[in-house]
């Protein structure tokens, strides 16, 4: 990280805004901001469309060569909603995803990557914020369970939530917010679902591998299945449950066994 901005990144010259983007999309964004904010330029993009969850979002093309891009406000959440709505003190949150999502990424845990954000000033200490992420063609676990119409289909939707378990616990990343809603599910070339984690701003690191940590997420993710499936009929069974936590401590015991192997060599 040079300059407090991460390799690949760079920072725009904007007038009362500071704003951090991948070097690639710099043009498009710089473009983009003509409508005042990055929130802005995506609602009001002919080609944008709106996306679910807590508070509205906008998928938008971002340039004429470059990838779709979700673009988020960020607001408080809680208690704080009614208080400070979408008011931050700087730096704001924004910073940390963009370090997190590239810590993930190089841990191996699939997450899109931030494109980029905009901090705007609101006065002379508070700041909104716009996050900017590549857009990852799939559906969220909560519609892949509501659109799975066997327990073969469901039972399918079990391994690439496992892979992604277990790649948190290896990197050590604690999602105090996993859900049905924050897993994405995205089919690969072949057809086969590969996973990835959104909404990381509130990740934190532990030590890599820490049974804990499993524990944490899994019980996370299995509270929000357990929530979906009164609200919707669709979920994971208790048997999916057990296949899960089975495949998660399978994982681990050959990643063990491989490492244990590994180090034979230098062993005297």
């Amino acid at each position: 990280m040079i300059g407090g901005v991460p390799q690949g990144y760079v920072r725009l010259q904007v007038p009362r805004a500071t704003v951090v983007v991948h070097e690639r999309l710099a043009d498009a964004t710089r473009s983009a901001l003509g409508a005042g904010t990055l929130y802005a330029w995506a609602a009001a993009h002919p080609a944008r469309r709106q996306l679910q969850g807590r508070l509205p979002a906008w998928s938008a093309p971002l340039g004429d060569e470059g990838p779709r891009v979700v673009v988020r406000h960020a607001h408080h959440g809680g208690l704080l909603a009614p208080l400070l709505r979408d008011l931050f003190l700087p730096p704001t949150r924004a910073p940390l995803e963009l370090a997190t999502s590239i810590l993930l990424a190089h841990a191996g845990v699939p997450t899109p990557p931030v494109a980029g954000y905009a901090i705007y000033r609101a006065g002379p200490l508070l700041r909104r914020v716009d996050v900017m992420t590549v857009e990852l063609s799939g559906e969220d676990l909560g519609a892949a369970l509501r659109a799975a119409t066997s327990d073969e289909a469901r039972r399918g939707l079990v391994p690439p939530v496992a892979d992604l378990l277990g790649a948190l616990t290896q990197a050590g990343a604690w999602h105090p917010d996993l859900n049905v809603k924050n897993i994405l599910l995205v089919p690969d070339p072949a057809g086969q679902l590969q996973p990835a984690v959104i909404d990381i701003d509130r990740v934190r690191f532990v030590p890599p591998g820490d049974p804990n940590l499993r524990e944490a997420n899994l019980q996370r993710l299995t509270r929000s299945v357990a929530k979906w499936r009164r609200l919707h009929g669709a979920g994971f069974s208790n048997d999916d449950l057990r296949e899960l936590r089975e495949r998660l401590l399978r994982d681990e015991a050959a990643q063990a066994a491989h490492r244990a192997l590994a180090m034979e060599e230098f062993m005297p």
